[in-house]
């Protein structure tokens, strides 16, 4: 039974706490302890799993996934993540923070049963087919999220080494970094295969999950044979994690993880089983994997071939197969796409810059932004817009050969403008229309600005390079390597008084003390506010986290 008037999951349940009991215990949480505690088991679980104690692994995610503190992190990471606002079939939200601390309070394995998914299908990038998703209920959100917590230091001990999508301290830049250093040099492989699969999330073998996963078996199948609603029908699952779940990222990479031993087995390891460096200088077989997407080197085109036909006896064990289409072997003279950038050789020199697939999506979500949803927009809310998507592209691709792509964003920003500036004004001259919005600002002229706002110029965007994880790091069991490396990555992509701002707390937040990722959703924060005097100035200034901010926020009006 999961009732909300229940802690225990028991026939007669335990009435909670009133609702403003409930509120007041959510909003006391110390949630600095919270990670402490959770931090600590989950480092014990990956030592175990390191050392290959399978029994204390099972003993210690036991005690986890029964752990208060660990029940308050579920809650708050489903109810602040961008599909807070999304339900399932039950049409049930958490916004409350009597809502929060009861599901906290009533999550439970015992007599859990699954509520099947809202599907929903979303567009696929150049795509006309839809991607399908599967939207749990937010207390079904809340248990995956909870189990993840126990499963995801055991991933990251098992992880292949070169495996880089959904993994904590890893990101699609490493990735690039890595494929880069092996096409790099001129004794450097040749051949690429490009690997594409089938339907990943979609035909992943339950059988398979449930056979080799560790974690609790009811409990998996449950997350697993859910079934999900459409248009009022009940379908059931055979096949797959749901797109949309939080634990299924996790599960996916567990089911490709061991494509890099196979690949290492046959082409690095002598006939003692060893790995020997004449093989492996000879072969030129290396791995680099975002979730589903792949790339394998090869010192030739027929060693490429056998990859691939291992490739394919790997995923069939899994219940998976390679996409004949998109599956291709190139030469490194022609290029290949990665992750949105195009790694190719120009006599003997790798160049990696933005992909022309990337180049056109951006292009095209700038067009939309400016002729379609903001025609009728003010300029400064279409500038606080475009600078938003300006900041996450760039950010994206700032630390490849990106210089020209930049500048050829900034032309196409200028067009697109400007037909929206003409379209306003359609009786008035060039002259007026760009003296009415654009400006001269300090020795720039033609600036696209307001008296508070101004468009961020793409050309002036530095190209930084991304310094690559170290790949046999473990961000449970050497968690001062990555928050080192957090900091320093904020202090590569911040400039001027936010940089400052960033050094001055050492990447930690003012409110929690824990230490923030840059890509987390952050606020400024004023420590003496402006409306009682405090100045827009370094010292009285601070990064926060968009969460805790919300907390004080709450704190200070029941203060008041």
């Amino acid at each position: 039974m999961n009732g909300n008037n229940s802690t225990t999951g028991r026939n007669t349940p335990e009435r909670l706490p009133d609702a403003a009991r409930l509120a007041a215990q959510w909003k006391s949480i110390d949630w600095n302890h919270a990670e402490a505690v959770v931090n600590r088991l989950q480092a014990r679980i990956a030592k175990a799993t390191q050392e290959k104690k399978w029994h204390t692994v099972k003993r210690l995610q036991y005690l986890l996934t029964h752990s208060y503190y660990a029940k308050l992190l579920a809650v708050r990471k489903v109810t602040t993540n961008k599909g807070k606002n999304t339900s399932g079939v039950d049409k049930e939200l958490w916004s409350t923070p009597a809502s929060k601390m009861r599901a906290a309070l009533s999550l439970s394995d015992k007599g859990y049963k699954a509520h099947p998914l809202r599907r929903v299908y979303i567009d696929k990038k150049g795509k006309k087919a839809k991607r399908p998703l599967g939207i749990p209920t937010m207390y079904d959100r809340a248990m995956q999220a909870l189990y993840a917590l126990a499963l995801d230091p055991v991933s990251e001990v098992t992880a292949d080494k070169h495996s880089f999508g959904f993994r904590k301290g890893r990101c699609a830049q490493d990735a690039c970094e890595y494929a880069f250093s092996y096409f790099a040099r001129k004794v450097s492989p040749e051949w690429v295969l490009e690997g594409d699969i089938k339907g990943c999330f979609d035909n992943i073998s339950h059988n398979w999950l449930i056979e080799n996963i560790p974690m609790d078996k009811n409990v998996l199948k449950q997350f697993l044979k859910a079934g999900f609603v459409f248009k009022g029908d009940l379908f059931p699952t055979d096949d797959g994690t749901p797109q949309g779940g939080v634990i299924s990222p996790i599960l996916a990479n567990m089911a490709l993880d061991g494509l890099e031993k196979v690949l290492s087995d046959r082409f690095h390891t002598n006939r003692l089983g060893k790995v020997d460096l004449r093989f492996k200088n000879a072969h030129k077989v290396n791995l680099v994997r975002y979730a589903d997407d792949f790339i394998i080197s090869a010192a030739t085109e027929e060693i490429a071939l056998e990859a691939k036909e291992l490739v394919r006896e790997f995923l069939a064990s899994r219940g998976l197969e390679l996409s004949e289409e998109k599956t291709l072997i190139t030469h490194i003279d022609d290029g290949f796409d990665l992750l949105g950038w195009t790694f190719r050789k120009f006599k003997g020199k790798l160049i990696v810059k933005p992909s022309k697939k990337a180049l056109c999506a951006f292009k095209s979500a700038l067009s939309e932004t400016i002729l379609r949803r903001g025609k009728a927009w003010k300029q400064d809310v279409l500038i606080e817009k475009l600078n938003q998507q300006i900041r996450g592209w760039t950010k994206y691709h700032h630390s490849v050969c990106a210089s020209e792509a930049f500048a050829h964003i900034d032309y196409i920003l200028f067009e697109l403008l400007w037909r929206w500036a003409k379209r306003r004004h359609p009786h008035k001259g060039r002259w007026w229309v760009s003296t009415k919005y654009w400006h001269r600002k300090g020795n720039r002229s033609w600036v696209f600005c307001t008296e508070d706002k101004e468009l961020l110029r793409v050309d002036h965007i530095p190209i930084v390079r991304h310094t690559r994880v170290r790949m046999d790091a473990n961000p449970y069991l050497e968690p001062e390597y990555f928050t080192e490396r957090r900091f320093k990555h904020g202090m590569k992509r911040l400039s001027g008084r936010f940089k400052l701002i960033w050094k001055n707390q050492n990447g930690c937040c003012h409110h929690c003390g824990l230490p923030m990722e840059i890509s987390d959703e952050r606020e400024i924060f004023f420590k003496i506010p402006k409306s009682q005097g405090g100045k827009d100035e370094v010292p009285n200034m601070a990064y926060v986290h968009k969460h805790c901010q919300t907390i004080f926020l709450e704190r200070c009006a029941n203060a008041g």
